[in-house]
């Protein structure tokens, strides 16, 4: 039996969105420790799964590895469609687990993109391989229009930097019980209205925050520039999704932004990819008024919702193999 854990990932944005520029996209994100997907895997004469979606990246993993077939059972989930990279990682765990099932090394880079994963962005591939504060280097721009590029026709994007965070650093993680962020179909359509209008002077002054600003706070561990650089990045990142979402953050997630940023002890407040998910950076010793802030920031909205605080995964997936 094969066993394959992985933890979330923030997504704090994208450097670029505009078609005026040399690379579009470019994610920027972390790696959690918690929350974690886990699944197991055995061989099998076929592909064998209780969940539909594991049943779906099951049969695509199967298809890639050219095995008979595998029997993958769900222990451990992420919320989906929230902003945690629940669909990568769920995948690239699918994958793996079957390939150490059949005594095989799963390449997670070359079939992330045969499993539909890491097409805008490469953060959740880079965050199963290796953990950590990534940024990745986006596509060439002119391999693109407002549509990707077929099918197979792409590869994820390199990492331009990875830095592990220190280990005092906790991440505040609210998922507030609302809708769903964007997937599918539906995040196709938004992010190609997006790419059409955004304003490629917004692309500039990001290039500028990372590289003068949050890649020294990282390498440095050094919070609160830290925290402040993936804020303002946020909230530029806001600026162009702002009529596909309702507001610079999506609602509810506004709301809970705006009422964490008065929280003295957290830094670096936003929201994950569409949100809900709502996301702040503090330290061990401030983590219990951290949470505290988060449960009184749901309860004065009259949302329900989990709050998890968590350190950066230093590592990536756990992968284990029993005989």
């Amino acid at each position: 039996m094969a066993t394959v854990s992985a933890g979330a990932r923030l997504h704090v944005g994208f450097q670029n969105l505009s078609l005026a520029r040399d690379r579009l996209y470019g994610g920027i994100g972390i790696g959690l420790a918690e929350p974690r997907v886990t699944v197991t895997a055995d061989p099998a004469a076929s592909v064998e799964a209780d969940d539909p979606l594991v049943l779906e990246y099951a049969n695509c993993a199967a298809d890639i590895l050219e095995v008979p077939g595998v029997a993958v059972a769900l222990e451990e989930s992420l919320p989906r469609h929230v902003g945690l990279g629940s669909g990568t990682q769920l995948a690239l765990a699918v994958l793996t687990a079957t390939a150490r099932a059949h005594g095989l090394e799963a390449r997670i880079r070359e079939h992330a993109p045969a499993m539909g994963r890491g097409g805008r962005s490469g953060v959740g591939v880079a965050t199963f391989e290796g953990g950590g504060f990534v940024v990745d280097a986006g596509h060439p721009t002119n391999r693109f229009t407002t549509e990707p590029p077929a099918a197979g026709d792409w590869t994820v994007p390199p990492v331009v930097a990875r830095h592990e965070l220190p280990a005092d650093w906790r991440f505040l993680v609210v998922v507030p019980d609302a809708d769903p962020g964007r997937s599918g179909d539906d995040e196709d359509a938004s992010m190609r209205t997006v790419v059409e209008r955004a304003d490629p002077a917004i692309a500039d002054e990001i290039a500028g925050v990372v590289t003068r600003r949050l890649l020294p706070a990282a390498a440095a561990g050094r919070l609160e520039a830290f925290g402040e650089a993936i804020a303002e990045i946020g909230r530029k990142n806001g600026v162009w999704y702002a009529d596909a979402q309702g507001g610079v953050f999506r609602p509810p997630a506004g709301e809970l932004v705006e009422s964490l940023r008065e929280c003295p002890v957290l830094s670096g407040v936003g929201q994950s990819s569409w949100g809900p998910v709502v996301y702040g950076v503090t330290d061990t010793i401030h983590a219990d008024e951290a949470t505290a802030a988060a449960e009184d920031a749901l309860s004065a909205r009259g949302l329900e919702g989990t709050v998890v605080l968590t350190a950066a995964a230093e590592t990536g997936a756990h992968v284990r193999t029993d005989e």
